[in-house]
């Protein structure tokens, strides 16, 4: 099977996660919660650069597996979604609270695809499109997360 035959598939498909046959991209990701959570205590610069590298890579890593599987945007490819995830959760408290309400919130706007994440994702080549429109849907978690934050704060 072509999904095994490369570790770039395996990495795609979310460790695994993304072959699921019920909600594919919620179990991607599940994986972006484990990493946050491995991630949370690390300084911003540190987290920043393994969210952009894991980024970046995800442009080749989804764009290579589509283009073997002949799919535009398979659906069980959820590298996206990990990265998706890791954006919206940036300096956000690792307290299962944040966790669980960040990755709904990150759901959500990840399945609506509210503008301009649906042009987005049209508009690129085909791992960059993969890519995009959930890092958008994690700076629109990120930015509800912060407001909320911030309401809490006052």
């Amino acid at each position: 099977m072509v999904v095994w035959k490369y570790p770039v598939h395996f990495l795609a498909y979310g460790f695994g996660t993304g072959l699921v046959p019920v909600a594919p991209g919620t179990a991607g990701a599940l994986v972006g919660v484990a990493l946050f959570r491995a991630m949370a205590q690390l300084r911003p610069a540190y987290y920043e650069a393994i969210t952009a590298i894991l980024g970046v890579a995800g442009i080749f890593i989804c764009q290579q597996t589509a283009n073997d599987l002949g799919l535009a945007d398979p659906g069980a490819i959820v590298w996206d979604e990990i990265v998706g995830y890791l954006v919206a959760m940036y300096r956000l408290p690792a307290a299962w609270g944040w966790v669980v309400f960040g990755f709904v919130v990150y759901r959500l706007f990840d399945v609506w695809k509210p503008y301009p994440i649906g042009i987005i994702e049209e508009g690129f080549g085909v791992g960059t499109s993969i890519m995009a429109d959930d890092i958008v849907a994690g700076i629109y978690t990120w930015c509800v997360l912060q407001l909320v934050r911030w309401g809490r704060k006052r």
